[in-house]
């Protein structure tokens, strides 16, 4: 991994056992009104975002889809993911809904996604494992060039031992920021190599009055949602901030003029409240 000073908006991060590697700052559309979400993703991807993340849940995949289409940028130049998040009853019944979502998102006959998540673990052991099984086969039909998981925590990840013939998982994305950075599982994933993705990275604002985050972002002469990014980045985690309104979208890749020194990461790391401090979900290990 490159040191944080030599750190670009063109960065990217290898992923375990491909050929290919993923950018280090995603742009997340949890949500994203289909009615917006066509604006945004272009207004990331001009300001050279090349990896946004969708689910079914979001409900706007083809809207993803569309803005690379219209940005004119080569498939292969963007980073595109989805998630599955309720298995379809069978391993046959998931793999349908996989593919449906390949086919809004790439409409082309040779189609295919560069990462596939189970979105959560909570539907249980059974689901988890028929998702999964649907995901390696869309791995072996060149549907998705790599497949993970989302709020995993470690027992869910060792559990896929039992059956996987990939493993381990390429991704975890899991909720991440000072007020919640989840040591156990994130130390978890670095030894055994999965990329840690970071969901919430910007905390949804509400920790924009923090006086720790505060000083720091007055430091540096940034804002407190670039100090959060790039303490993500300078974790070596993957963060995908979410905004619709054009100038955050922009200002949330402008992080590369800056870099923590060794106090500001310390007093972030100072912040921390355990499952606690979650807004969304810490993941359960067992």
């Amino acid at each position: 991994m490159s040191a944080p000073s030599k750190l670009a908006l063109s960065s990217t991060i290898p992923i375990l056992n491909s050929p290919h590697t993923m950018p280090r700052l995603g742009f997340g559309i949890y949500r994203s009104d289909p009615s917006v979400c066509v604006a945004s993703c272009l207004t990331a991807l001009r300001t050279g975002y090349r990896h946004i993340d969708s689910a079914q849940f979001y409900r706007n995949e083809s809207e993803m889809s569309e803005a690379v289409r219209q940005a004119g940028i080569p498939r292969s130049e963007v980073f595109l993911t989805t998630k599955i998040l309720s298995a379809g009853g069978s391993v046959e019944k998931s793999y349908q809904k996989c593919l449906d979502s390949v086919k809004a998102i790439d409409p082309n006959d040779n189609g295919y996604v560069d990462l596939f998540l189970i979105h959560s673990p909570n539907s249980g052991a059974k689901n988890r494992k028929e998702m999964w099984q649907a995901l390696e086969r869309m791995v072996e039909e060149g549907k998705a060039r790599n497949i993970g998981v989302s709020n995993f925590g470690i027992g869910h990840i060792e559990e896929m031992k039992e059956y996987a013939k990939i493993w381990p998982p390429r991704v975890n994305q899991i909720e991440l920021h000072p007020w919640n950075q989840q040591r156990e599982i994130v130390e978890y994933c670095n030894e055994h190599k999965i990329i840690i993705q970071a969901y919430c990275p910007l905390v949804r604002n509400m920790k924009a009055h923090d006086e720790t985050l505060v000083s720091i972002s007055k430091k540096h002469d940034k804002t407190t949602g670039q100090v959060l990014i790039r303490y993500c980045l300078q974790k070596g985690w993957v963060p995908l901030p979410k905004s619709d309104t054009p100038s955050r979208i922009e200002a949330n890749a402008d992080v590369y003029g800056l870099e923590l020194d060794e106090e500001d990461m310390k007093a972030l790391d100072g912040l921390d409240q355990g499952a606690k401090g979650a807004i969304v979900q810490a993941v359960t290990n067992s």
